[in-house]
């Protein structure tokens, strides 16, 4: 599976009256002029070869919404010609505009939906759905209909970036299988093509290990868990975990495939690895601490158990990682690599031998080293670490140069993304000051928790994936793309996460997607009435508990519960 890339910026595209506002907006858009195409039950579904797997979601989604059987052509029961959906692949198209690139062409005569390859033929399926409305998001009629009407256009698109992803953290607050499944579902209807799965954590390992059964049999309970920010009072004093199954992994490896959708694995090292830490205590800096007294973490933060330096962590990892590459044909697997705190190191006789053994000036140079192990390990077996942008610390993966691979995800601003893009490293740019959708909303009391920066749904749209700083130099094109990532230590079930989530991811995709003009020069106002036009029925439609214009619904409180302003963060201009 691999991620495409991305074909040059294009114009904006106005509003037509009679058409459905579309999210995110396509780059060119013009009525084509005379009645709509109508879908009925004669209506064939004329599928080239490559474009199958769009044709069975057509099928699937749109033949429950509808009640059309959407049947191939040449046995739909249609005497003589009949206006049909007609899909196919154009290499000439790929060629101008990249191999996701789409083109709608819709009349009464039918509509023929082209795309750069396979994934762009399903982008434009997604492209046709928001053009019949918002009951075409349902999973069955609203009503008896004989007729759909699509309405007459020519739509020509394609992404402005290759990584357009959303991280969903699993390990904090565990999803099981069906909600991951139906995140899925929602990144493909916003035209998003990666879903970074964050598996392990202090607080949960979640992916399945045959060969090391006590990750999960240990590694994935904890106790309790502390209700808000860790400065709250309060706890939930249930137990809480859950796991992956390798047969659960590989269900929602295929689904996202099916949809066009990369799943990148994430397994935290050395840091953050307390639960592996208490299910394995040989991982641990034994040496200086307890480990055999260490259990899953149940507060929030960044825990001081880190991964012992040794070649018995090494080899441990290594066998972790050769079930997670069995697993997830990604090109790209994420180990981490942020805040991992050195104090145990410092004091660990284990650690410093190590240091002198390789000849490391201090504990940052001990972190590059290891994670400098892993990165050639990948690349051996052709895949390429990703990690956060602490990698570049001591080195990194970067002392092998720009050849190891390694991209960095840039979370800590944008200042990491620049570093790496002119050490010749691809990078991810998702700074938490933009694009971190846990933190909270709006300033008002009533926000469920009143975590970290506000960040409006107008924040979000105006947000710029790629640093001034790079913008308009060779280094620019080191971009991959853009994320926004989706932390759960306060966001426990899924009614949450939708809320913390929901509407700014729509206005994350538009800023992946679109064409955008400068953010001073970005018509917000027309966004959010393209939302409350279309996308917000859309989203009801889904069944999302978005976050409303107007604030949190009375269910959507959380009186009481603690969270962390961050005080005098700026605001976006």
């Amino acid at each position: 599976m691999t991620i495409p890339s991305a074909p040059p910026a294009g114009p904006g595209t106005p509003e037509i009256p009679g058409v459905p506002a579309l999210v995110p907006a396509p780059r060119t858009l013009r009525p084509a002029g005379g009645p709509p195409f109508l879908l009925t039950p004669a209506t064939p579904l004329d599928a080239a070869p490559g474009t199958e797997d769009t044709a069975r979601w057509l099928r699937a989604g749109l033949g429950a919404a509808t009640g059309l059987p959407l049947l191939p052509a040449g046995v739909s029961g249609q005497a003589g010609p009949a206006p049909a959906l007609r899909l196919r692949t154009d290499a000439g198209l790929a060629a101008r505009l990249g191999p996701e690139a789409y083109r709608l062409d819709v009349t009464a005569a039918g509509a023929d939906l082209t795309g750069g390859s396979p994934a762009g033929v399903f982008w434009g399926a997604q492209t046709l759905r928001q053009l019949l409305g918002p009951y075409a998001f349902r999973r069955a009629p609203l009503e008896p209909r004989n007729a759909h009407p699509v309405p007459a256009v020519h739509i020509e698109d394609a992404p402005r970036f290759r990584w357009r992803g959303h991280l969903l953290d699993v390990a904090r607050h565990f999803q099981p299988t069906d909600a991951v499944l139906r995140c899925v579902d929602l990144l493909a209807a916003h035209k998003l093509n990666v879903l970074h799965l964050h598996l392990t954590d202090d607080q949960g390992w979640r992916p399945e290990i045959r060969r090391h059964p006590r990750l999960t049999a240990t590694g994935a309970w904890r106790p309790r868990s502390r209700q808000g920010h860790r400065a709250s009072p309060r706890w939930d004093e249930r137990p809480h975990g859950g796991y992956y199954t390798q047969d659960d992994l590989r269900e929602i490896v295929a689904y996202a495939a099916a949809r066009h959708i990369t799943v990148v694995p994430e397994i935290d090292v050395p840091g953050h690895s307390q639960a592996a830490i208490a299910a394995y205590p040989e991982l641990g800096n034994a040496d200086v601490v307890d480990t055999t007294a260490l259990g899953v973490w149940t507060d929030w933060g960044v825990s001081p158990h880190v991964l012992a330096p040794t070649d018995r962590t090494l080899r441990f990892y290594e066998e972790v990682l050769e079930e997670i590459l069995d697993l997830f044909p990604s090109p790209y697997v994420h180990l981490g690599g942020d805040e991992c705190p050195k104090e145990q190191w410092r004091a660990s006789p284990a650690a410093q031998a190590r240091m002198r053994e390789q000849g490391l000036p201090d504990e940052d140079a001990l972190q590059a080293w290891f994670l400098r192990h892993f990165a050639r390990w990948l690349a051996d077996r052709g895949r390429r670490l990703v990690g956060w942008d602490e990698i570049l610390d001591g080195g990194g993966p970067g002392a092998a140069g720009p050849g190891s691979g390694a991209v960095v995800a840039s979370w800590r601003g944008y200042a990491g993304g620049v570093a790496a893009a002119r050490s010749g490293h691809d990078v991810v740019i998702c700074p938490e000051q933009q694009v971190y959708l846990d933190h909270r909303q709006d300033a008002g009391p009533d926000e469920p928790v009143p975590l970290g920066r506000v960040r409006t749904l107008r924040d979000v749209y105006l947000f710029e994936p790629v640093p001034p700083e790079l913008a308009g130099t060779p280094e620019a094109e080191r971009v991959l793309g853009t994320q926004a990532n989706m932390w759960t230590e306060v966001t426990e079930t899924r009614q949450r996460v939708d809320y913390q989530t929901w509407p700014r991811l729509a206005a994350f995709a538009e800023v992946a997607w679109s064409p955008l003009p400068p953010p001073a020069e970005r018509d917000f106002a027309g966004f959010a009435a393209r939302l409350e036009d279309a996308h917000y029925a859309r989203l009801d439609a889904l069944g999302v508990d978005y976050r409303p214009p107007t604030g949190p619904r009375p269910w959507q409180r959380r009186p009481g519960v603690l969270g962390r302003p961050i005080e005098g963060a700026p605001p976006i201009v």
